[in-house]
């Protein structure tokens, strides 16, 4: 509507007897809805010029939440005006009664006059959304795989069987154990029968006897059901059926849904077939999994919405053995709860009327949607270029701290569980799965039983040890393998030295297995919003986008996505929190509803083939083992910093380095008070535990004021070794502890810990860095080691922008209304842990990628980059390609963007040509 007006709504005729009736049936609901009609002269009747749509369809369809989100959308529009007809009107009156339209939206359900609507359209002739005719085949299911058939669009094997007295020879059924044969072609079971009638839902599906035999009965969801099995193997008798083969998918049916040709916005959601119960959310709504469509299926939608002339229509497709086969078209079908579609459904709906209409009415109107067909956007440079490509490599977000546990076990059922999983094989066994962690527990249990009291200070530390893998495998009640994962070391001649964990090394050489536990490290609610914020700001990359992101009427990535010119792919790590990190970016990426579970599973690719984005942690190049050397050699220095250890610890002149140094001075002192600090801690969270008041208090994401204090407990046993120096390498994890406690356990108002997290990430922002080399040499081949793979995909993934993908393209030949249909946005994103980031961005700026001192803008990205101390949560490092089109084609523009401070989306980055 025009700024600050109300949505227009009209309802019932606007003169005569009619308007009356229809106004006396509405309710007081309707009158909420529909704009009363005695609101001064301006509110009796539509402004001047205004083109009128009307909405023709029975009452639960035309008040349905989707339809009225998209109304109320589609009222936004300066000239149009929306005019709904009550049911009673539709039923009860005359066609010659009805309010006249300029523009209709009618379509068949359950109970409505389809004859009157089409008597009515002849009547007044208006520019019809989805045409009338055709609603008749869709009603017929012979009808509609007629003309699928006839537009070459792929759908299964079926024959009919008409049991009419006219047609005797389409009456030929001969039904077999295992098969039968229709009009001379055969099926054999499994296979599916559906009635000829499109309203009967009541579909059979007959399964062979080698599978058990019997049938399953598909029906319209009842409550949470939506098919039964029956034990009866033999087909039905009376009625006419349309046989088809079965199609073998896996699990999950694709609803399409069109607006348009050039728009599909699909979904899958679990077969009916699978087991008959319907899968809900924690909201009680059907779960539906995001899909992207490939360009054959995305050929599909536009065959099939221009074959049947239904504008809105909605068609199911089965993928079976790499094809997509078409096995229903349901007609007019609104996507449910998603905000996304509505704002797009009513754009685009909203140009079809104004392309149309607009003309005759002398209404001055220009297709806004021209401008987005070829998605130009302004670069670094300050000039305007078409977006070809982005890039980014993220990491993931908040998580939980990363725990370790190590000792040695002896007990034969520790044996033999490494030997039913065949660790001998190796010599190594790593257990993640549900049933593996519940056996480990089953003996951790009887161990702490058969312990009883000891008074030996060894065996008194095995036992707490023990207590400790109890607790942390009881955690939440139930296993998930992503929380917690048990790695099982086989030692010949039993533990081979001395640690802080296990002072005195063992003299007898009997063999026994390393339990190394490790826990924590999932990704937080906190983690979850970050991810989910991040998708949505990074619409910002694409046109369309650089205003407010998530304004209406949705913007130019959420349109490009949908109109088939955005080819995009997500990886992940196989680590739990990068996963799920991926799958809430993707949400808020592309406006998607509901659980993260099921756009996990769909659109989250797992890259840990190759090392793409995984690395083995536990085993360090010898490159790392001479930098941790040398860093354990300067930060054990209990002296103030001088000229040579600024030149020894960064040889690089980091900006962020150099102020960290500064603010240390004395790294042995900072540590003596780091772990003051720590003993301090931990006898303050003692005493909250001993503390009735503090008995049922809950920790951030369920954590126990027992577990925190195992946490600080361990990491205060840990950083001091037992000759008063302390293991540099407990730095990051004392940092990620604080900095975890500080951001979410703030109600316990434990005391220094403001200090504790100054001196730890002081100290942390000089160990993290220098981990992954300390000399420009170091940091490279340290890099190439962690991300050669990775940086290889990027190389190829921008390569391969300017080559003809047709997979991920709109066809060229069915491409009208799209500026430049070979034109796409290819994007890629690769979500990783805090190395590869680190040793990606090493590689840009040490790898020789340009001049400093030639390049003033690759400079300030150097110096930028110089001044971050932490790659925290959520880093991206961009990098988007642009194509000129004023120069001569291939020659391109890079930059990358890094965000390096949460959720801060820094637009700084570096910049070059190539």
């Amino acid at each position: 509507a025009a700024a600050g007006a109300a949505p227009r709504f009209f309802v019932g005729s606007r003169d005569g007897e009619a308007e009356r009736r229809a106004r006396a049936a509405l309710s007081m609901d309707d009158l909420d809805f529909f704009e009363d009609d005695e609101g001064g002269e301006e509110a009796q009747s539509p402004p001047e010029r205004q083109i009128v749509v009307g909405i023709c369809a029975m009452t639960k369809k035309s008040k349905s939440k989707p339809m009225t989100q998209i109304l109320e959308r589609l009222c936004k529009f300066e000239y149009l005006t929306v005019q709904i007809l009550g049911e009673d009107v539709i039923l009860n009156e005359p066609v010659e009664n009805w309010p006249p339209c300029d523009c209709l939206i009618s379509f068949h359900s359950k109970g409505f006059p389809l004859d009157k609507a089409v008597a009515y359209a002849r009547l007044r002739n208006p520019f019809l959304i989805n045409d009338l005719d055709m609603q008749y085949y869709i009603q017929d299911r012979r009808e509609v795989y007629r003309i699928l058939q006839e537009e070459g669009i792929d759908l299964p094997r079926y024959a009919v069987l008409n049991r009419d007295p006219d047609k005797p020879d389409e009456c030929n059924l001969v039904e077999g154990e295992d098969h039968v044969v229709v009009n001379g072609a055969v099926f054999p079971k499994p296979f599916v029968e559906k009635p000829v009638s499109a309203e009967d839902h009541n579909v059979y599906i007959y399964y062979p006897t080698s599978a058990g035999g019997g049938s399953q009965r598909l029906f319209r969801k009842i409550g949470s059901r939506s098919s039964v099995y029956s034990p009866e193997s033999s087909v039905r008798k009376t009625g006419s059926y349309i046989y088809e083969e079965f199609m073998p998918t896996d699990g999950t049916d694709v609803k399409v849904y069109t607006v348009g040709p050039d728009y599909a916005h699909a979904e899958a959601r679990k077969s009916p077939a699978l087991d008959g119960k319907v899968e809900r959310d924690s909201e009680g709504k059907e779960i539906r999994y995001p899909v992207m469509l490939s360009a054959m299926e995305k050929l599909v939608a536009r065959k099939v919405c221009l074959a049947f002339k239904q504008t809105v229509c909605g068609f199911d497709l089965l993928r079976a053995n790499g094809h997509s086969f078409v096995c229903d078209v349901n007609g007019f079908s609104f996507v449910k709860n998603s905000m996304k579609y509505y704002d797009d459904c009513a754009k685009i709906l909203g140009n079809i009327i104004m392309r149309e209409l607009a003309p005759q009415f002398q209404i001055p109107w220009s297709i806004p949607t021209e401008a987005e067909d070829i998605p130009i956007v302004p670069t670094t440079s300050g000039t305007m270029m078409e977006l070809r490509c982005v890039i980014a490599v993220i990491r993931h977000g908040d998580r939980t701290p990363k725990q370790k546990m190590k000792m040695e076990v002896k007990h034969s059922r520790f044996f033999e569980l490494f030997e039913k999983y065949e660790g001998y094989k190796t010599g190594k066994l790593k257990l993640k799965k549900p049933e593996q962690l519940q056996e480990v527990l089953d003996i951790t249990r009887l161990l702490v039983l058969e312990q009883g009291a000891h008074e030996d200070s060894e065996a008194e530390e095995q036992k707490s040890k023990l207590e400790q893998l109890k607790t942390v495998l009881e955690m939440y009640g139930h296993f998930s393998g992503i929380n917690r994962k048990v790695q099982l070391t086989y030692l010949p001649y039993g533990h081979p030295k001395a640690s802080s964990e296990d002072e005195d090394a063992r003299k007898v050489a009997s063999p026994s297995l390393l339990l190394v536990l490790k826990w924590g490290g999932e990704l937080t609610p906190a983690g979850r919003v970050q991810a989910e914020e991040l998708g949505r700001a990074f619409r910002c990359m694409y046109p369309g986008g650089q205003g407010d992101y998530a304004g209406f009427p949705g913007c130019g990535l959420l349109r490009l996505h949908s109109t088939y010119r955005h080819d995009l792919k997500i990886y992940a790590s196989d680590e739990g929190r990068v996963q799920m990190t991926a799958a809430a970016f993707a949400k808020g990426l592309l406006a998607l509803e509901g659980e993260l579970t099921p756009i996990l599973v769909q659109m989250v690719k797992s890259a840990n083939m190759n090392g793409l984005l995984d690395s083995d942690s536990d085993s360090l190049s010898s490159c790392q083992h001479r930098v941790k050397a040398r860093l354990r050699e300067i930060m054990q220095k209990d002296a103030k910093f001088r000229e040579e250890d600024y030149e020894k610890l960064a040889p690089t002149g980091s900006a962020s380095l150099i102020k960290s140094m500064e603010v240390i001075q004395n790294p042995v002192e900072v540590c003596d008070q780091v772990f003051a600090l720590i003993e301090s801690l931990t006898c303050q969270i003692q005493k909250r535990l001993e503390d009735p008041k503090f008995a049922d208090l809950q920790l951030y994401h369920s954590e126990t004021l027992e577990l925190m204090l195992q946490r600080w407990k361990k990491l205060e046993q840990d950083f001091r070794l037992k000759n008063r120096r302390y293991d540099i390498s407990k730095i990051p994890d004392i940092y990620d502890c604080i900095k975890y406690d500080v951001q979410h356990n703030t109600s316990l108002k434990l005391e220094g810990t403001a200090e504790l997290f100054r001196l730890s990430k002081a100290l942390a922002d000089i160990v993290i860095p220098q981990e992954y080399g300390i000399n420009k040499q170091e940091k490279l081949e340290i890099a190439v080691g962690f991300c050669l793979p990775l940086i290889r995909k990027i190389q190829l993934d921008l390569q391969r922008t300017h080559e003809d993908e047709s997979v991920n393209k709109l066809h060229p030949l069915y491409s009208r209304g799209v500026l430049s249909p070979g034109r796409h946005v290819r994007t890629r994103l690769y979500f990783t842990s805090e190395s590869h980031v680190h040793s990606l961005l090493s590689i840009f700026r040490y790898g020789g990628l340009l001049d400093e001192s030639k390049d003033p803008q690759w400079k300030r990205a150097m110096d930028y980059l110089s001044a971050i101390s932490e790659l925290n949560y959520m880093t991206q490092i961009v990098v988007m390609l642009y194509e000129d089109n004023n120069k001569v084609r291939d020659r391109r523009g890079v930059w990358g963007a890094l965000g390096a401070q949460g959720l801060h989306l820094n637009r700084t980055g570096c910049s070059g040509r190539t």
